[in-house]
Formats: structure tokens, C-alpha cells, sequence
């Protein structure tokens, strides 16, 4: 898309050549990101136009977009356009795009995941135009962005510089709204070039006169500019104007017909006015209709709205463009300036431009491929209501218009629910409507209200069976786990739908186990679901029964008969490409229960099939498996992959419900991993930060507590590392026991309850723990984590080798390092304590390497100190390399692969996909990769790579 500015500059040379250096940096492949800033024609697009210009020249790949100064822009417009989605649909992958933006799907709430998925799609795009070429992406007038645009333009900055991408973007000063404001922030954190262009000088003013009036300025028009302020748009309008008037005269000199006009302070919008006064009437009433439709228009939606043919209002379009207003934008048209746009638009009579807005939404709604989106907008912005042409397309619209442009069509169903709307039917799917898209925008209060009103007004058993679900889901996700069971008893006494019934059954056996415990009642629950589910040939309300038994089950620790149930749900779901969520949801229960399982290899197998799925056709799905992926990597020792998981999710984790699917928690396991790690690293500041953060939201639910045990249990390390064991042993109290119909696997920190409780002479609370452990491994359907760990807690409590052996020989052949490393530990100093030397300094050894390998500086310092009162000393094997903080050898084993893997040219999707990792995770990594080696780009990566280690670059890719 042209940007269809002037590329000469006028009194811009300085900033401009900045923008040049950024042009040269991108060619050699580091890129970066250039904010030009500065009030309304200060020149921001004319100078991202001439950065453009010289982009193009050298040889980059230049892509433009500039937001339209819409009230209610459209999600994700601005990088659609930008990356010309539309325009280029000869393109196989931007096709794919198309095609997934405009289906129509039968999920239950899939708004935000299907604008989640667009934007990794969008990024993936970005990427791969920057393995083709140094590319340079114009973002103009960044401040009328919508906020899915603004993520993607956050993202894009915090990669740029590692991708021969330039991102160049140019917006007002004064932020608008929070999104912008939260980008302007992300900025700050980057290497980022900043241009603030202020008023021009007098003599770039000279010089921009002559430019306009053909010949060097006289002093009277040189008085007359200097009212402009060093603004050039307002210069050249100015100007522009009298030149038209023939109020200048042009000879050796260009100078004012009569001096007294420089006393006269004329306005931009009087020099605006002035430029439209020289258009024939038929060409205003074009221009006047082209400004409702935005910065940039369809010529056939012009004439569509007119009533007239494209080749009737060519002339007009032609005598625009001669007068400066129009100009060409490839495939479109677009205004010269948004100012000249907004004086057009804002000229008009308001009952004139009511009018205009509702004739273009009907006009737009005849043209085919026009989407719906375009309609709303015209019709939200013509502020009527009420009309019964609008609520006839509202009504047959809405349901698509909710997943494309959920806040345009939250606005439009408000503002007629408000008015009124006397229809019952209509006035049941508007709220109906409202009330999903209000739970998808995490309003839930609201939503509630809205799904009670359609429920008071809808009497057709299906729409009613999803208003049910709808309120409950709000009602659940507010924080009301009671007031969403006593919904959902209401409506099975309805005559519903079978497959409505099994459905709001799956959710009741779900929030009847999270609310309170009440597993008996869950479990009867989900067992009906599925039996009426399985009648009625509903596959999400048997897939949902199934792992609403698995969750029954895994409490029950019957973890094969879980093992059955996730297989069952996840093959069900295998036979549709609907319900994404819930068949995401199923997958991470599979990964946990095989973990439960001791089955440490097949987890990481079922992690990468989980991930395959989600890299398959773009699904996303980051934070909820980068929280899953992050629990199964702690336990494997692989703590530095666990972080860099943790820091590839938002710090929304804490609405992660799997959109109501499944209970609340991610929040607590997101800070506890990151607390525990901070900890048992040695990093007090890190470790009090993620304790703080975590502890300040108490759980509530059963299901709130059962997320809570990483944060409790690196609150107690933090405790005994502060030299108060008691502290420590008191704060893991609370970890004795589960609650009724809690998940919570309390083996996995009993062995520390033990250790602390013996080292505090406190044997009743050492003996209670070992009771505890004993009874969780009681419960086991056949041994597995849970007995390795009674066996730990026992060879501890009665300090006798053989249990501890066990437990250790266990650990060792299931591939579990941290806890192997626990072990060892614990039996050298048994085994220390009946004089056997020899061995406990082995095992010591062993279990210190373990350590010094997960970075785990404060576990060292205590298995060291545990030992020296026994004559031991860490030096018997030889002092352990600790690996370095910079440089080469400072990479992680994950790190070097993708140094390698960068080295070969692989895109950061290619490198997620090989790895079976997350795009933000795999750009997490390359961030790390980045530091550690002092570099700026991965073309600088490639080059270390080569010096390093030439021979282990793959060359088969």
C-alpha cells in the first residue's frame, strides 16, 4: 500500500538521516524500532513516507499501514492492511488468513481465541517476509490503533531487533487510551530510536515557501507563514490557499498582492475550507461520503453509497486528486492529510452525517464481500437507534460480528438493549449475544445481568440452555462458584435439549468438585452428562463428562483409570475439528496425570503433541501449556526452560479458565514456580517479588487452594533459607492434609516436612507427615510418585538406608532429577550418620552436581552444610563448574540448539515447531541467547555460531 505522501522533506534532513542509519543496520540484519513523534501536521507522515522511499531503494521489503481515526476501529485492521491480507489473496498463506478470519464457527466462546490465533498467524507472517528479505514495517498515526493492533505492534517491538525487521512507527504525543499508553511503556524497555519533530526553523520555513509558491519568499509572506508556528502542513495550506485567491504574486520573488493579509491570523480549518471550495458540488458531495468511509476508501463503496456507477463519479475522484484532497493508495483511495478528511467529515450538518452513515451501512451491506464489521462501524457511529432495518441485520449479523468484532458489537447491542427494543425475539438474541461476548471480555458482572435478561425473555429451550450456560460461566469465572451450581440446578429442571442438558451437567460435576469438594456428587454428575451426552450424540458433552471423570479420578489418585478417561475424551474429540478448547484442556490433564504416573518421558512425549497441535493451522494457546509445560520442566532439572516458559506468558494467567472449561489456578503456579526457583537459586529479591505478588489474591475455592502448594512450599524454603526453620516447618502445616475433593499432590513436599520437623526436634509433626505420605501412596491404583515418596519420608523419620534407597533407585530409572537429587541428599547424611563414609561422600557428590546443574546455589550451600558436621567436605569429587553468566558457554542446552538452529537459518516458527516449543517462548530463548552473547540480531547469532561450532549447524533443514 502506497502511503501516497511527498517523499521530498523540507527542513527534515537530520531526522531523516537517523531513519537512514536504521535503513543501513536493517540491510546488514539487525533491526530495531524508530518512533517518530509530534503534534498533527508537524510532518510525521511525510517523513515516514521519504524513510519508506529510501527503504525501497535500498532493496527491503517496505509494508505500510496507517490507522484510521475511526471511533470504533476494527480489530486488528491496521496490521491486516499493513500486511495487505485483502489485496494480495494470490498469496497461499495470507489466503489461509482470509479464510480462518471469516469462518463461521460453532464453539461456544471463541472471540478472544480466534483474535489470539490471528495474531500469531500475523507474527508468523511478519517473520517469514523477514526471511525473504530486511524488512521495514510504517505504522502511521499509531494512536487510532485498536488494541489487538497495539499487542502486535508491542510484540513486534520486543523482537525487531533480533529480526532483520525495522519497525518505524509515528503517532501523536499525547497517548490515547490505555493501550497506547502500555506500548509507549514497552518501548522504553527496547532498543528504540526516538524522533521528536518539533517546529520547523525559519529558514526550513523559507525553504518550504518556496517549495509551495515557486519562487523565494518576500517579507511579507515570510510574516504571514511565521503565524503557522513552524507547523508545514498549516504552512502549506496556508499558502496553498492564497495562491488559489491569487493573493500572492509570483516573480523573482513570491510575495503577498496586498501586505495588509499578514495581519490577518487565518485558521487550518478557514485554509482547509478554502482547498474545498475549489471542487464542483457533485465532487464535495464524493469527497463528503469518502470521509465517512475513513482515511482510505473503495472507490465501488463510494459509488455504492452515492447510487451512482464508478465511471459517473471518476471525473469527481479525478478533480480531488488535481486539488490536493486525494490521492492514490494502490487498490484504494485515500485523503492527503486525516485533517483534510476531518474538516469534510466534520462540516457536515450532524442530521446530514446520521443520515449519510445509515445510507453507507445499508449501501455496504449490498456490496458482496463487504464484511460485516464495516457495516457496524457505519452504523454505531451514526449514533441512531432504534432503526428496525439496523436491528433486522443486528439480529441475523450478531453472532458472526461477536467473534470479528466482539467491542463494535458489545456497543451496537447495548446501545439498542438501552433504547429498547419491543421485539421479544430480538430483545432475547441481543442479550443473548451481549452476554457471551461480555464473558469473553471478562466483564462478568455484566454478562451475568445480560444472561438473566434474555433468560427472562427467551422461551426457545435451546437458546436457553446456552443463556444458562453462559451465566454460569460468568457467575463461576467471577469468583460465585455457589451462585453458578444453584444456576445450573435451576435449569436442569427445565425441559431442555438433551445435548443442552449433558452440557450444563459437565459443567455443574465441575464446579460442584472445585467449589467444595463435593467429589461423590461431581462424580454422579459427570457419569448422567455422559450418558445423556452419549444419547443425544453430543461430542463436547461427552468429551467434557470424560474429563470431568478424570479429574474425580485423579483425586481418587486412581490415575490409570484417569489415564482411560483423557484418552477416551481426547479421542471423541479426534473425530471433529470443533471445541478447540476443551480438546486443549484434555491434553493437559493427559500430560498431568502421566507425570502422576511417574511417566516421565511420555509426559514430555504428550507435551509435544500437545504443542503440535497448537502449532498445527496456528491454534494458540501459549500461556496455558507454557504454565503446564513449565511444571513438568521444574521437576525435570531443567529450570533455566521452566523460567523461560514462565516469562513467555501474559500476566493474565489468572483468567486462564480455559474460557470456564475448568477452575481458576494458573495465577498462584505461575508465581509459586518462579518464587520456588528465585529461592532455591539464592535470588532473595526475585523470590520475595513472585511470594508478594502471589500471596496477595487468597484462595477460596477448593480448586483455588489445590494451585497454591509452589508458592506455599517456596514460601517455607524462603523461611528456612532466613535461618527459622520453625518458621518454615509452620507455613508447610497447611500441607498435611487435603481437603475434601482437593487435587493437591502433598507427597511431592512431604519429604521437606520431614527433614524440617527432625531438624527442629519436632517429631509428632515428622511422624504426621509420614502418616500422610503413607496414606497418599495407599491410594495409588498401582505405585508410583506417591510411594517413591513415602518411601523417602520413611528412610528419613526411622533414618533407615533401605526406604530412602528406594526412593532413590525409583527417581533414577523414571528420569526424575530433582527429586533424585532430594534423595541422594537425604541418604548421605543417613548413611553419613551410621559411619558410612565412603558411600555418603559418593552420593553427596552426585547429589551437589545435581544441584549445581539446576543452579539450585542455596540447596548446595545446605547439603553442604549438612554434611560438614559430619567431617565432610564438598571438594572430594572436585570443584564444580559453575557455568558462566556470559558468553558461548553461559547457553543452556536449549539455548544452544537454537543458537544452532538460528545459525541455520531457521524462523522463529521453524525453531518452535522443531522443538515442539511456543513461538514466545522460542523468541524468550533467543532474548536469553542474545544477552548472554553481548549481541544484537540473529544475524550476529549465525556468526558466533560459526566461529564456535561450525560442525553441529544443521544442514538438512
Amino acid at each position: 500500500m502506497s502511503l501516497g505522501l511527498p517523499t521530498h522533506l523540507v527542513g527534515r534532513e537530520a531526522e531523516l538521516a537517523v531513519l537512514r542509519d536504521a535503513i543501513a543496520q536493517l540491510r546488514t540484519g539487525t533491526g530495531g524500532v524508530v518512533l517518530v513523534e509530534g503534534e498533527p501536521g508537524i510532518g510525521k507522515s511525510s517523513l515516514v513516507a521519504a524513510a519508506a522511499a529510501a527503504g525501497q531503494e535500498s532493496g527491503c521489503t517496505v509494508l505500510h499501514g496507517i490507522a484510521d481515526q475511526a471511533a470504533h476501529p476494527l480489530p486488528l485492521r491496521l496490521l491486516c492492511d499493513c500486511l495487505e491480507i485483502t489485496q494480495r489473496a494470490n498469496d497461499a498463506r495470507r489466503a489461509e488468513m482470509l479464510r480462518f478470519a471469516r469462518a463461521e464457527r460453532p464453539d461456544l466462546l471463541v472471540s478472544s481465541a480466534v483474535h489470539a490465533a490471528m495474531i500469531e498467524m500475523l507474527l508468523t507472517l511478519v517473520e517469514e517476509d523477514c526471511a525473504t528479505a530486511p524488512t521495514m514495517m510504517v505504522l502511521d498515526d499509531v494512536q487510532w490503533a485498536d488494541d489487538a493492533s497495539l499487542d502486535v505492534c508491542r510484540r513486534l517491538a520486543s523482537t525487531a531487533a533480533h529480526l532483520p525487521l525495522l519497525l518505524v512507527l509515528s503517532f501523536r504525543p499525547v497517548p490515547r487510551g490505555s493501550g497506547m499508553r502500555q506500548l509507549r511503556a514497552t518501548l522504553r524497555g527496547h532498543a528504540t530510536t526516538t524522533i521528536s519533530l518539533g517546529p520547523l526553523g525559519p529558514d526550513a520555513i523559507r525553504d518550504l515557501l518556496s517549495d509551495v509558491a515557486g519562487a523565494p519568499p518576500g517579507p511579507a509572506l515570510v510574516e504571514l507563514a511565521a503565524q503557522a508556528s513552524g507547523n508545514p502542513l498549516y504552512v502549506r495550506e496556508l499558502v496553498e490557499s492564497l495562491v488559489r485567491e491569487g493573493g500572492v504574486t509570483v516573480g523573482e520573488r513570491a510575495d503577498l498582492r496586498e501586505t495588509s493579509l499578514c495581519t490577518v491570523r487565518r485558521s487550518l480549518a478557514a485554509a482547509l475550507d478554502s482547498r474545498l471550495s475549489f471542487v464542483r458540488a457533485d465532487a464535495l458531495d464524493m469527497l463528503r461520503v469518502a470521509a465517512l468511509l475513513g482515511r482510505e476508501f473503495a472507490v465501488g463503496e463510494v459509488a455504492a453509497v452515492l447510487g451512482r456507477s464508478t465511471i459517473d463519479i471518476s471525473d469527481d475522484l479525478q478533480e480531488a486528486v488535481a486539488a490536493g484532497i486525494l490521492v492514490d493508495a494502490g487498490q484504494r483511495m485515500a485523503f492527503r492529510h486525516p485533517l483534510i478528511r476531518q474538516a469534510l467529515y466534520d462540516g457536515m450538518p450532524t442530521a446530514l452525517r446520521v443520515a449519510l452513515h445509515q445510507d453507507a451501512a445499508r449501501a455496504l451491506d449490498g456490496i458482496g464481500g463487504v464484511e460485516p464489521q464495516r457495516v457496524a462501524q457505519q452504523l454505531l457511529e451514526s449514533g441512531r437507534v432504534g432503526d428496525r432495518w439496523a436491528r433486522r441485520w443486528l439480529a441475523r449479523t450478531a453472532p458472526v460480528l461477536a467473534v470479528r468484532a466482539p467491542r463494535l458489537a458489545a456497543e451496537l447491542l447495548d446501545r439498542e438493549l438501552e433504547h429498547g427494543v419491543a421485539d421479544q425475539r430480538d430483545r432475547a438474541a441481543f442479550s443473548a449475544a451481549l452476554a457471551q461476548i461480555l464473558v469473553g471480555a471478562g466483564e462478568h458482572e455484566k454478562a451475568a445481568g445480560r444472561a438473566r435478561q434474555a433468560l427472562a425473555v427467551s422461551g426457545e429451550p435451546a437458546d436457553r440452555g446456552r443463556m444458562y450456560w453462559v451465566l454460569a460461566r460468568a457467575l463461576f469465572s467471577g469468583g460465585d462458584n455457589d451462585a453458578a451450581v444453584a444456576t445450573l440446578e435451576q435449569a436442569l429442571e427445565e425441559d431442555l435439549p438433551d445435548d443442552w442438558r449433558a452440557r450444563l451437567l459437565g459443567s455443574l460435576a465441575m464446579f460442584q468438585r472445585a467449589g467444595s469438594g463435593a467429589l461423590e456428587a461431581a462424580d454422579a454428575t459427570a457419569r448422567r452428562a455422559m450418558e445423556i451426552g452419549e444419547s443425544a450424540g453430543d461430542t463436547f458433552a461427552i468429551a467434557y463428562a470424560l474429563t470431568d471423570l478424570w479429574l474425580t479420578h485423579s483425586v481418587q489418585r486412581q490415575h490409570l483409570s484417569a489415564l482411560d478417561c483423557v484418552d477416551r475424551a481426547l479421542e471423541t474429540l479426534n473425530a471433529t475439528d470443533d471445541h478447540v478448547d476443551l480438546r486443549c484442556y484434555a491434553l493437559h490433564a493427559r500430560i498431568f496425570t502421566l507425570q502422576n504416573l511417574s511417566r516421565w518421558s511420555d509426559a514430555e512425549a504428550a507435551l509435544r503433541e500437545a504443542r503440535q497441535f497448537l502449532l498445527d493451522d496456528d491454534r494458540t494457546d501459549d500461556a496455558r501449556f507454557s504454565v503446564t509445560a513449565a511444571v513438568l520442566t521444574y521437576w525435570l532439572g531443567q529450570w533455566d526452560d521452566t523460567l523461560a516458559e514462565l516469562e513467555s506468558v501474559d500476566q493474565s494467567v489468572s483468567a486462564m479458565t480455559y474460557r470456564g472449561l475448568r477452575e481458576r489456578g494458573p495465577m498462584w503456579l505461575w508465581h509459586g514456580l518462579a518464587a520456588l526457583i528465585a529461592v532455591r537459586r539464592d535470588d532473595r529479591a526475585a523470590a520475595e517479588g513472585h511470594l508478594r505478588a502471589g500471596l496477595r489474591q487468597p484462595p477460596v475455592t477448593v480448586a483455588d487452594r489445590e494451585n497454591t502448594d509452589f508458592l506455599l512450599f517456596a514460601r517455607a524454603l524462603s523461611a528456612e533459607q532466613k535461618g527459622d526453620p520453625h518458621l518454615a516447618l509452620s507455613h508447610l502445616g497447611g500441607v498435611l492434609s487435603r481437603e475434601p475433593g482437593e487435587m493437591t499432590l502433598i507427597h511431592q513436599w512431604l519429604p521437606t516436612v520431614v527433614r524440617l520437623a527432625l531438624a527442629v526436634d519436632d517429631d509428632s509433626a515428622a511422624a504426621a507427615a509420614l502418616a500422610a505420605c503413607r496414606a497418599e501412596a495407599a491410594t495409588e491404583q498401582v505405585p508410583a510418585r506417591a510411594t517413591a515418596a513415602a518411601d523417602w519420608c520413611t528412610g528419613l523419620y526411622e533414618r533407615d538406608p533401605a526406604p530412602l534407597r528406594s526412593a532413590m533407585e525409583h527417581y533414577r530409572a523414571v528420569g526424575v532429577p530433582v527429586e533424585l537429587a532430594g534423595t541422594l541428599e537425604d541418604l548421605a547424611v543417613v548413611l553419613v550418620e551410621q559411619g558410612n563414609t565412603g558411600e555418603s561422600k559418593r552420593l553427596i557428590g552426585e547429589a551437589l552436581d545435581l544441584y549445581g546443574g539446576f543452579g539450585a546455589v542455596w540447596d548446595i550451600r545446605r547439603a553442604e552444610a549438612r554434611l560438614r558436621r559430619y567431617g565432610i567436605r564438598s571438594g572430594v569429587r572436585g570443584a564444580r563448574t559453575k557455568r558462566p553468566a556470559h558468553g558461548w558457554d553461559a547457553l543452556t542446552p536449549t539455548e544452544h540448539k537454537i543458537a544452532l538452529l538460528v545459525a541455520a537459518g531457521s524462523s522463529t516458527s521453524d525453531i518452535a515447531q522443531s522443538m515442539f516449543l511456543t513461538r514466545r517462548t522460542t523468541q524468550t530463548h533467543i532474548s536469553h541467547i542474545l544477552a548472554k552473547l553481548g549481541l544484537r540480531s540473529r544475524v550476529e547469532i549465525a556468526r558466533e555460531a560459526f566461529s564456535r561450532d561450525p560442525a553441529a549447524i544443521p544442514t538438512d533443514l
